[in-house]
């Protein structure tokens, strides 16, 4: 008897494969058409939402050449965050993962971690803090990569 309920659920998962394949991607991009235009030359979005989840590609905190404090840049870049988030259909608040990619992880990470605990409040999501080399643009101290899921309000258009 449990083989064939196992054989019932695999059939089932199987046939669902293809249309969840099949759902409709959407894709955010700026509204600035400078900003936009260089995604487009690089071939990325700001996110893609497939699904229930949105897929945020990553986002630099950079000084802007020694203009803007760490703690500016890092707040920066969250309150862009949100802004992508939300035109997704999502929020801060819905962020299931977080993967940051940083310059100099040692000497960055109690102050980012004292930035993104202002925007990103418990329960926390998952968070995985890579230190790596360099970024583009060079003034890039933290790239931060988010996945979220879609809120239950309805996107901006």
């Amino acid at each position: 008897m449990i083989w064939k309920t196992i054989a019932a659920a695999l059939a089932v998962s199987c046939l669902a494969a293809p249309i969840a394949a099949q759902e409709p991607v959407r894709t955010i991009m700026p509204e600035d058409e400078q900003a936009r235009a260089m995604l487009e030359r690089f071939g990325f979005s700001e996110a893609v939402v497939h699904g229930d989840t949105v897929y945020l590609s990553g986002v630099v905190a950079g000084t802007r050449g020694g203009t803007l404090s760490e703690e500016e840049a890092y707040d920066n870049a969250w309150r862009y965050i949100a802004s992508i988030l939300e035109r997704a259909g999502s929020s801060l608040d819905d962020v299931l993962d977080i993967t940051t990619y940083h310059t100099d992880l040692p000497a960055q990470i109690d102050l980012f971690a004292e930035v993104k605990h202002r925007h990103i409040t418990a329960p926390f999501p998952a968070w995985t803090a890579i230190d790596i080399d360099r970024l583009l643009p060079d003034s890039g101290l933290v790239e931060i990569k988010i996945v979220a899921r879609v809120s239950d309000a309805e996107p901006e258009e």
